[in-house]
């Protein structure tokens, strides 16, 4: 249905319309009018027309300041201009206001039924995208809290999430961000939140107020509810917070305490974390965890702990970490650009104290080797670094040391990415060995997972990382190839060659077969493939 709204003083002329209308449109719309500018905008406001037939010259307030002010209430409204005057100043006017046609009667009966035809398609175009819209944000509404949850989880589990494609799906466009963790339990006692699994029995009933009142708050990005304690992210825009972004920071958690209390009869904590890159912002909930359970304070930031540790205001402890970061991961090529960067920074800033280098270098270098000798990369041997301290101090030059430096800490970095791969390719190594010896029975991801004794969710990303497919794709062009091998070697039936490579539907199994291979089993055996 169209409702079309009518504006003219001459009957004869709404008559007329309302008749072609009716004719050419019969059921399809719902007809108004009124013959004055006043009454045609108390009109509009009612109706709430789709289509609005225009006069200009009408009794009191003139067609054009009526189309202005019927504008300002219903920005959708399709106007279509019809009236005697034909000057190009209300035609200019008209144009302003997004008229759709300006017709000069007399008007054509043809035309007529054009332009509505043509404002009617504007309507019903509009009116799809305003589906197509809802349906997209009703969507968004379902995945973007799986999308949220995910993301949380893969801070915790300390995945870079540069590599992942959660930033951009969740518009995070900042390079920073900090952890908030809010806990809660039924009393407070000396700071300790208690009863905290009883608590999570009932969360789940009261988490929608919990996440609403946080990005009320806060720009956020809301995770699930684990037991009794929700991990928020805040993106943030610099490297750190000033000190008076961090006391507006606490005085919004402490009113979103306040509010929360109001709603739910529960006592709340919460910690915030430092400002860190994001591909290291675990370290930011590491704190954030340490300020809820270290403090008897309801809310507090980790930077009000006394026993962290403060940097002069230049250090470049963005470098520092991402370096420390890098090495842990094994990253060789990130690890030398950071170590790099790192030196530079000292023989800039203080060219002269060359024994505090040398005990920074030492520092880093020895950091590094702890890491390599507790993932197992490198053997651990008391004399190991006998000639370090007599090697760092010797040195001549900030080149030669800065080599030394390199070197030692690549080398231990290396030494990382090697066990971390020896390890993976060992895990994927013995997957496949399981489905290889295994593809004839009805095995999932999660049976696979228990063998290799990884979860599943972090089996299937590796597993597609190491071999390039996933694991239904990989266990799938197994079975193909024994079928194939079966179809030209042997005369079992289809039916039994569907049986032995794992499927127990033929019909199943040869869509399989044909999207694998191109044609069906039974063409395959005939063409001696």
């Amino acid at each position: 249905m169209y409702k079309i709204m009518l504006a003219d003083d001459e009957g004869i002329v709404i008559d007329s319309l309302r008749f072609i209308i009716n004719k050419n449109f019969p059921g399809m719309c719902e007809i108004e009018h009124a013959d004055t500018g006043r009454k045609v905008i108390e009109l509009a406001e009612n109706f709430k027309p789709d289509i609005a037939f225009m006069d200009i010259q009408m009794p009191g307030i003139n067609g054009i300041e009526a189309m202005k002010e019927i504008r300002k209430t219903n920005s959708g409204v399709v106007f279509i201009v019809m009236t005697a005057f034909d000057k190009f100043n209300y035609a200019k006017e008209a144009i302003n206001l997004g008229v759709l046609e300006y017709l000069t009667k007399p008007v054509n009966h043809t035309v007529i039924v054009k332009t509505l035809e043509k404002a009617m398609k504007l309507i019903e175009d509009e009116r799809k995208k305003r589906s197509n819209d809802l349906m997209i944000r009703e969507k968004l509404e379902i995945v973007v809290p799986i999308l949220e949850s995910d993301f949380i989880y893969a801070i915790i589990a300390g995945e870079d999430l540069k590599k992942t494609n959660f930033p951009h799906l969740l518009g995070i466009g900042q390079e920073y961000g900090m952890i908030l963790v809010i806990e809660f339990g039924d009393s407070l006692e000396e700071g300790v939140l208690t009863n905290p699994v009883g608590v999570s029995v009932k969360a789940q009933s009261f988490y929608p107020v919990i996440k609403d009142s946080l990005k009320e708050e806060f720009t956020c990005i809301v995770g699930p509810l684990m037991v009794n304690k929700i991990v928020t992210f805040l993106p943030h825009a610099a490297p750190q917070l000033e000190y008076d972004q961090r006391i507006h920071l606490i005085e919004k958690a402490r009113k979103l305490i306040r509010e929360l209390r109001k709603k739910i009869d529960l006592q709340f904590k919460i910690g915030i974390g430092s400002v860190t890159l994001l591909d290291q912002v675990i370290e930011s909930y590491k704190e954030a965890l340490k300020a809820v359970h270290d403090s008897k304070g309801r809310v507090v930031h980790i930077c009000d702990l006394q026993n962290g540790c403060e940097y002069e205001k230049d250090y470049p402890i963005d470098t520092e970490r991402r370096l420390f970061h890098l090495i842990e991961k094994g990253d060789l090529d990130g690890t030398r650009t950071e170590a790099d960067r790192f030196f530079d920074w000292m023989i800039n800033n203080y060219p002269d104290c060359e024994m505090d280098i040398k005990l920074k270098v030492l520092e880093f270098v020895l950091f590094a080797e702890q890491k390599a000798f507790l993932c197992g990369g490198m053997i651990y041997y008391f004399r190991y670094r006998k000639d370090y301290l007599d090697t760092v101090t010797k040195t001549a030059n900030y080149e030669l040391l800065r080599k030394w430096y390199i070197e030692k800490i690549t080398e231990a970095c290396q030494m990382i990415g090697s066990k971390g791969k020896e390890q993976n390719s060992g895990i994927i190594l013995k997957a496949k060995e399981y489905m290889e010896e295994n593809y004839k029975k009805d095995i999932s991801l999660d049976e696979v997972s228990r063998i290799v004794d990884i979860s599943p969710y972090y089996f299937s990303k590796l597993f597609k990382e190491e071999t390039g497919e996933n694991f239904i794709e990989y266990l799938t062009n197994i079975r193909i190839e024994v079928a194939k091998k079966l179809l030209r070697n042997s005369d079992l039936s289809i039916k039994n060659i569907c049986m032995d490579t794992g499927y127990s539907d033929p019909n199943y199994f040869s869509r399989i077969f044909k999207k694998q291979v191109g044609v069906t089993p039974t063409e395959y055996r005939e063409r001696g493939l």
